[in-house]
Formats: C-alpha cells, sequence, structure tokens
C-alpha cells in the first residue's frame, strides 16, 4: 500500500497540471458562475410542484407564474454559461498575453452568448392572430446547449487573442475617450468570432439538416449511454475520489465535462416527473449527493464511527471537530485532519463507498420505484435531505439513505481500525518514551509531532506552491507585537476554496479572532473562479489546501495588484479553523 502511495507521489506534478488545465478551469468556473440560476430556479419549481405531494392545490396563476420564473432562469443557462465561460476564459488567456496587450472580458462575454445563440437557436416564421411572427425555438437556450456554449465561447476567445497579439484592430485617436476606443477595438474581434460561428451554423445545418447543438449531442450521445451504465458510473465517481485522495480537488477535473449531460438529464427528469411518470435517469447534477454522500469518498458516516469506535485520541478528535461541518458535505477537517488524503489505509474505502453508493442508487431507481433526482439543491444540504428532495420525497428514498450508511460504515470500519491501532500503538511508544502512564499518553498525542502517516502526507504539497511560496515558518514575520499590530490592523482578508464551504470556516476563525484580539479585519470566504472582479477590493487572498494547486496562476494576479497571497498546508489550515486567535497570528507572521 505505501508503495501504491509513493507511486501516486510521482506522479502528482501530472494531475495537478491536468487540474489547471486553462479549459478545464473556464469550464468548472463558467458553470460555477451561473449556480444562483440551477438553484433560484429550483426554488420555484419546488414551490410550484411541493404542495401537491401532501394534497394542496396552489391557484393556477402562481403555478404558471413559478414555471415562467424557471423557463425564464434556467431556460437560458446555456447562454449564460456561454458568457461566464468566455469571461474566465479571457481571464486565463490575459496572463498569457504579451505585455501590454489586454483582451476585453466584457466584450468576449457578449460575443460568446451570441455565437452561441447562433450555434444552438433556430429562427423560424410562424403565423399568430393573422399576423406573420419570427420565432426563436428555445429548446437549446437551456442545457441542451450547454456544450455548444463552450465552444461559442472557446472559439469566442481564440479569435479576440488572434486579433488582439497581431494588432488586428481598429484604431482611434489618442483623443478619443479610452471607453469608446475599447468599443472600435473590439469591432474586428467580436465581428470575426461571430462570423466563424455563423458559418459553421450555416454548413451544419445544410450538411446534417439540423442545428450545431443537436449535432453535438447526437455524435456524444453513445458516451452519454455508456456513462449512465453501472461501469460509467462507478468510473466518473472513482475518478472523482482517486483525484482527490492524491491532494487535487477531483470534482474539478471529472464534473465539467460531465455537467452539461447532467443537468440535462435531471431537466428531462423532471418533465417526466411532472407529466406522471417515472424519472429514469441515474447520471443526473444531484447524484453527487450519492456518489459524494457527505463529501467526496463518502464520508458522512466516517466523523460518528471515529467517535464511537476509535480508541485514538487524535480520531477521536476529529470526530468530534469534524461531525457538523461533514454532515453538509465539507469535509476538509476530515480529509486533513485524519487524515484521509494521501494515507495508504484509507486509499480502498475512499474510492469504493462512493461506487458502491452510485451503484445502489442506479438499482434502486432501475428496479426498486426510486425516483431519478429531478430538482436540484444546493451543494451543501445534508445529504440524506437533499434525497429525499429530490425524489420528490419518496419514502423508498429514505430507505435507500439508510441502506448506504449501512454499507459505507461496513467498508469504512476494517480500515478506520487498522489506522486507529497504528495511531494507539504510536501514541503508546511516545509516552513511553517519556516515562510516561496511559493517561498522559492522550495529552502527548494531541499535542506531540504528527504520527508517521500523516508526516508523509504532510510533505506532498502542490508543485507549483512550492516552486513560488517559502513555507510558511521561513517566512518572515514581524518583531514585535506593536508592529505586528499594525501590519493587521484594517486588513481585508479573502478565503478562496472551491465551492466557498471550506473557506467560510477559515474566515469565520479570522472573524471570530479579530473579534477576540480587537482587530480592525474584515474576513469572506468565496469560490475561486469567481474572485476576479472582487479580488482588488482585498489585502490578502488566502487558497484553501484544494486550490493550492491554482497558486501559480493567482500569484501573477495578486502580484499585479499588489495583494499578499498566502497557502497554507492541509493540516495546517484545518487547524487554523479551530483557532481563531492563532488564525490572527497566524496572519502577523506571514505578513512581510
Amino acid at each position: 500500500m505505501d508503495a501504491i502511495v509513493k507511486m501516486l507521489e510521482k506522479h502528482q506534478p501530472f494531475f495537478e497540471k491536468i487540474s489547471r488545465n486553462i479549459y478545464l478551469q473556464a469550464i468548472k468556473d463558467g458553470f460555477l458562475g451561473c449556480m444562483p440560476i440551477v438553484l433560484t430556479s429550483s426554488i420555484f419549481l419546488l414551490i410550484a410542484t411541493l404542495p401537491g405531494v401532501v394534497g394542496i392545490t396552489l391557484p393556477q396563476p402562481l403555478i404558471d407564474w413559478c414555471n415562467k420564473l424557471y423557463n425564464f432562469t434556467m431556460g437560458v443557462m446555456g447562454i449564460m454559461v456561454a458568457g461566464t465561460t468566455a469571461k474566465n476564459f479571457t481571464a486565463s488567456m490575459n496572463r498569457r498575453m504579451p505585455a501590454g496587450k489586454v483582451l476585453n472580458d466584457g466584450s468576449t462575454m457578449v460575443a460568446a452568448q451570441c455565437s452561441m445563440l447562433l450555434l444552438a437557436v433556430t429562427q423560424f416564421t410562424t403565423k399568430f392572430n393573422g399576423s406573420e411572427l419570427s420565432v426563436f425555438d428555445c429548446t437549446s437556450m437551456g442545457t441542451r446547449g450547454l456544450f455548444s456554449a463552450y465552444i461559442a465561447a472557446f472559439i469566442t476567445v481564440w479569435v479576440y487573442k488572434f486579433c488582439v497579439s497581431r494588432d488586428l484592430t481598429i484604431k482611434l485617436p489618442k483623443e478619443v475617450p479610452g471607453a469608446i476606443a475599447q468599443n472600435f477595438r473590439d469591432i474586428i474581434p467580436f465581428g470575426g468570432a461571430v462570423i466563424i460561428c455563423g458559418i459553421i451554423d450555416v454548413v451544419v445545418r445544410n450538411l446534417m439538416g439540423v442545428p450545431f447543438s443537436e449535432l453535438l449531442i447526437k455524435l456524444l450521445s453513445p458516451l452519454f449511454t455508456a456513462a449512465e451504465t453501472y461501469p460509467g458510473l462507478i468510473l466518473i465517481q472513482a475518478a472523482t475520489a482517486f483525484f482527490w485522495f492524491i491532494g487535487v480537488h477531483g470534482p474539478s477535473i471529472v464534473q465539467p465535462g460531465i455537467d452539461p449531460i447532467r443537468l440535462a438529464n435531471q431537466a428531462e427528469n423532471l418533465q417526466v416527473l411532472l407529466a406522471g411518470g417515472h424519472p429514469a435517469h441515474s447520471l443526473t447534477f444531484n447524484m453527487s449527493l450519492v456518489g459524494e454522500f457527505g463529501g467526496t469518498g463518502a464520508t458522512f458516516i466516517v466523523p460518528l464511527l471515529l467517535i464511537l469506535f476509535m480508541k485514538s485520541k487524535q480520531l477521536k478528535a476529529v470526530g468530534k471537530a469534524s461531525i457538523v461541518p461533514v454532515a453538509f458535505a465539507v469535509n476538509e477537517p476530515l480529509l486533513f485532519g485524519a487524515p484521509m488524503i494521501l494515507n495508504p489505509y484509507m486509499l480502498i474505502p475512499f474510492v469504493a463507498a462512493g461506487c458502491v453508493n452510485v451503484s445502489v442508487a442506479k438499482f434502486f431507481i432501475d428496479n426498486v420505484g426510486m425516483n431519478g433526482f429531478s430538482f436540484v439543491v444546493p451543494w451543501a444540504t445534508p445529504a440524506p435531505i437533499g434525497i429525499f428532495i429530490t425524489t420528490n420525497f419518496q419514502l423508498i428514498a429514505l430507505v435507500f439513505v439508510a441502506i448506504i450508511i449501512l454499507l459505507d460504515a461496513i467498508i469504512y470500519l476494517p480500515f478506520l481500525k487498522a489506522y486507529d491501532k497504528l495511531l494507539c500503538d504510536q501514541e503508546a511508544e511516545r509516552a513511553a518514551e517519556l516515562g510516561l502512564e496511559s493517561d498522559g499518553a492522550a495529552a502527548i498525542a494531541a499535542n506531540a509531532s504528527a504520527p508517521v502517516v500523516e508526516q508523509t502526507i504532510g510533505s506532498v504539497e502542490p508543485t507549483a506552491a512550492a516552486a513560488d511560496s517559502k513555507p510558511v515558518a521561513e517566512q518572515s514575520g514581524p518583531t514585535s507585537e506593536a508592529s505586528a499590530k499594525k501590519d493587521v490592523d484594517g486588513l481585508k482578508v479573502l478565503v478562496l476554496c472551491a465551492g466557498a464551504g471550506t473557506s467560510a470556516m477559515l474566515a469565520n476563525a479570522i472573524k471570530e479572532g479579530a473579534a477576540q484580539t480587537g482587530e480592525n479585519i474584515a474576513s469572506s470566504a468565496g469560490a475561486y473562479g469567481q474572485h476576479t472582479a472582487i479580488m482588488d477590493q482585498y489585502d490578502v487572498i488566502v487558497l484553501a489546501p484544494q486550490v493550492r494547486s491554482y497558486y501559480n496562476d493567482m500569484k501573477a494576479d495578486t502580484d499585479r495588484l499588489g495583494i499578499k497571497l498566502l497557502a497554507p498546508r492541509g493540516k495546517e489550515y484545518i487547524d487554523l479553523t479551530r483557532d481563531p486567535a492563532g488564525a490572527i497570528k497566524w496572519l502577523r507572521e506571514n505578513l512581510d
């Protein structure tokens, strides 16, 4: 098992390179920027449909109004994603542009949306009340058009890069105001992007007889069908857990490629449900509630197992500290505190539990009558509650939840017990070396250096960050309390993670620590990828461990803006979230 971990460590830079791919980042961040659309539209759907589950009939005008809000939000998801993906892809491309040449992200955003409409939407005329109307087919404006949205975004930004890099723009005299001059500079790249997508649209429609978006769906449908089989679901879940196990945020790599089909399937499930049928798609957006039951690795039951069955003081303490965050799918305290990441004892259960869960879910959907997930709930919704809601409040879903909790406990318990024995032996050895009784061993275990497995994990960090930043312990800090106070007073701190869950833990600790110490420090939490518009409002940005592999890209932006960038390591980050005063002290020590 140790040999496997060493092999994974050796190839970690390669996996990190994948996670930093600018196309994957643009898709992930573009989709994340549109999550308010997904969540808000689902609220209106729940309002329209939930009362009917308990026999309450709402007025039809209210139902129609809720459905209209859904159609005018989720129904244009594809258009919005085209814009946000282009905006984020532009930010990545600007880091690679020659000095003095910058792409206008506002212009690329609008151009991508126009290009997406050309690739996905059909226009035709019809008669209405004796008049001839021009009509747009809205079918592909939503989730069915997501692939076209991504292609439109990438084409647009590359056209802009080509034109701006070669000065293929309209230049006006320097006396012309900058905003007006910028509009003229964008005419050629804007027109080029729209024309290219327009030509693609004409060619595909004339040769294939369908819009480009429908052609993509037909070409990719065999792949989507394969992904919804047992092996496909298992492969997706295993890859997600595997990447996280080696310290790379798995969902950021795996999910961008399947999000379009997951959302389209969930929308189709909803249509079937509202029509009175059985939603049968298992590969849906909220299948993550099952595969990542409590977080990647299906760790929902693990904190309780640590509290009830482990003897090691370290594991019991981690269980108590992580039980609430894990219930809301924030399992970093467990991943880095136990630790689970790169822990040889945890590889098999960490990968296997989620795979078993999705397999059982597909069996229940295909054979037991449980609905496929139809509604969308926030990712931080406790998994048992989320599963019950998204299956339209079926009692069989509660039976399913009980079964996967039991199965996950059975999978994890033997490996946790083996790891617990290792830690207990190490605690006893340290106590014996110091001539302490068993009662003293607990205190030593809680405060002494990390056990062997944890020390190995702590040494494996994203190479990008290691190459460009000094370890925290080596960075210079203030020499006196007075100067330290002056350095941190009035600071604005932004903490970033993948989904604003883990970052909220440290941001809240900093707020609490500032209140305890009387410091004037403001802290906020955010998601990496959605920070570009607000980062210049902060003095310090902290990267959570799950996004630490983006350090190099982030450093280029923070250096340009004069912002201090910090990236604590896994266990250190979790320790800071539990120690508000220590978080303030850590800020002092790491400010130049």
